[in-house]
């Protein structure tokens, strides 16, 4: 049997995870054959409405096996493989499934009530230990967020990728670091940015959409070429305000600092050193 390793498949500007199917197959089924398994799974869920999409969300990666070598395989995302997961009759499987079942079941109460999202994010919040300043100022900025992604979907942006890069212009413009860079910067893997940004980070954010958000109501700005523009002078001007608060205070506004826990953080700090030591 080929074992393979977690592969973390990037796409422009931004990250996203994708899993080995027979992998996971493996984990779940303690199938002697995954392979076979995973081959069958996949003919008796052609009959099934709905696969034909699932399944060219399938991509093929190359991951290193157990021999060393690379080898084509069936990788999903995180939303693919939950709906494969679904599929497997398997006693590993079944806590996998309640949880799906509860979450639906909150995304359902949330869609009645959408107070409870933002109670939910609250609570979340505050267990992690986050100010009451800091929550307003995240659940605040969202919104103004929400609003430009609105405006982007009714003018023409309609690709997934075209509202990462879109976000990421505004944010390498009023930064001076793509998304990627700051994540990097403050040891983020998979974690939301946003989630770790400083009180400070969070509003510089704020404005510099809204302002982009603003500047393309103003010009009409439809499709992705004229919001580009509309992203990049909308960062600007977050920057320069950055720019004169920095100069001001002498202090950066654009920091390392996270909310890991602080075991987490240790560790990734030991790792950083062991790998400049390595290299």
């Amino acid at each position: 049997m080929q074992r393979h390793r977690t592969s973390l498949f990037l796409q422009p500007d931004y990250e996203k995870w994708y899993f080995s199917v027979i992998d996971i197959i493996s984990i779940l089924t303690e199938s002697k054959n995954p392979r076979r398994y995973w081959s069958d799974l996949k003919i008796k869920l052609s009959d099934e409405e709905g696969f034909s999409q699932l399944y060219e969300k399938i991509v093929q990666l190359k991951l290193t096996s157990s021999d060393g070598k690379k080898y084509n395989t069936d990788c999903a995302d995180v939303e693919t493989l939950l709906r494969i997961i679904q599929s497997i009759p398997s006693k590993k499987a079944e806590p996998v499934k309640q949880w799906l079942a509860r979450v639906g079941y909150e995304r359902m109460k949330e869609l009645a009530d959408p107070s409870t999202a933002l109670d939910r994010a609250r609570d979340i919040w505050q267990k992690q230990g986050r100010s009451a300043k800091w929550i307003q100022q995240r659940m605040s900025g969202q919104e103004t967020r929400n609003k430009l992604t609105d405006y982007w979907a009714e003018h023409g942006i309609e690709e997934s990728n075209e509202f990462a890069i879109l976000t990421n212009i505004i944010h390498q413009e009023w930064t001076g670091l793509t998304v990627k860079e700051h994540k990097q910067l403050k040891n983020l893997k998979s974690q939301n940015l946003r989630d770790h940004m400083s009180e400070a980070e969070l509003i510089f954010t704020a404005p510099a959409e809204l302002s982009t958000r603003q500047i393309a109501e103003s010009e009409e700005a439809t499709g992705f070429s004229e919001n580009k523009q509309s992203a990049k002078r909308g960062g600007n001007i977050a920057k320069q305000a950055r720019e004169k608060l920095e100069l001001e205070t002498g202090k950066k506004v654009v920091t390392g600092e996270n909310f890991l826990p602080e075991r987490k953080q240790n560790q990734i700090n030991n790792k950083n050193k062991s790998n400049k030591k390595e290299a």
